[in-house]
């Protein structure tokens, strides 16, 4: 009798540890090198999280093949609510590709947490001091455009502009910081960007933008041309979502979805997305963000096919 007591007990034991999730660590992957946008999202997510959850979220950088590299690592890691990632616009254009190594169903999307405006900019005391100026000279010599990988929509929307007959080149660059900085050293004449990721650059005046790819001015730089306005038919905005691997368990998913839901609209959050040029409205919750992740790819799947249509 003592025996099936002990039993007993350890059984109800297991459950209610299982029900307490999480009891330990969840491991927050970022595909992107250290003081990116990603870095900075699951640094202040993790750290909301922390203080609903009671764990930490200790965040590592896994970057690599345009954020593939940390992507690998989370649908081939266990399916058990213990792993997350931020996962951006750039690693997500790549689902596009008819070889595709990833697709959604691969994913559980827990939330869009940050929308942000891309844009070209050039250093403060780059000799195009307009956006005219960038177009007439890409018209008449080659212009490096520093991006985050072949594939990513930094990469489409440069294509985009040499179907246009301005001679743009992309130069990869997968950590952030030699993206930023590559501008300002020479190494590439422009970069793609979002303004709140490079905001100390912005404001440090080392940084300026030329072009916004918006259907509307924006609203950080109201005197700054943006793509509709002058009739290009670009404008595929950053995102950020949290993911978590299919197959981790709806009572799991529900926990990280809850307190997801909690960071989005949380105070700090905010402050964070204004600090960022982010989109006030950015957050979308993860019963809405299929649907929104699959619009956004067929954006994305137009602008790469125009992209290829007219090239020089």
């Amino acid at each position: 009798m003592a025996g099936c007591l002990l039993l007993g007990s350890a059984a109800v034991s297991g459950v209610a540890a299982e029900d307490a999730y999480p009891t330990r660590p969840i491991t927050f992957i970022v595909p992107w090198g250290p003081g990116g946008g990603a870095d900075q999202l699951a640094r202040i997510a993790g750290k909301l999280m922390e203080q609903q959850l009671k764990v930490s979220f200790p965040v590592i950088n896994v970057a690599g093949a345009t954020g593939q590299t940390g992507l690998t690592k989370l649908v081939t890691g266990p399916a058990d609510g213990y792993t997350i990632e931020v996962m951006t616009g750039d690693t997500f254009a790549l689902f596009a590709a008819a070889n595709a190594r990833f697709k959604l169903d691969q994913l559980v999307p827990l939330g869009v947490m940050i929308q942000q405006p891309s844009g070209f900019f050039v250093k403060m005391d780059s000799p195009w001091k307009t956006w005219a100026d960038v177009e007439a000279a890409a018209r008449e010599k080659p212009l490096r455009v520093a991006v985050t990988g072949f594939g990513s929509p930094d990469d489409f929307t440069v294509n985009y502009f040499r179907s246009k007959g301005l001679k743009l080149e992309s130069v990869p660059f997968a950590e952030p910081g030699l993206r930023y900085s590559s501008v300002i050293g020479g190494q590439s004449d422009l970069v793609y960007e979002q303004a709140g990721d490079i905001r100390s650059f912005l404001d440090g005046k080392q940084i300026r933008p030329v072009l916004f790819f918006s259907d509307k001015p924006f609203e950080a730089y109201p005197d700054i041309p943006y793509s509709k306005k002058l009739g290009y038919d670009v404008k595929l905005p950053q995102f950020r979502v949290i993911v978590a691997k299919a197959g981790t368990s709806p009572a799991q998913v529900k926990v990280l979805t809850e307190a997801i839901k909690k960071v989005g609209t949380d105070p700090e959050f905010t402050a964070y997305l204004k600090q960022q040029l982010g989109e006030p409205q950015s957050f979308v919750a993860a019963g809405d963000a299929i649907p929104y992740m699959n619009k956004w790819l067929e954006e994305a799947s137009a602008l790469s096919a125009s992209s290829k249509a007219k090239q020089p």
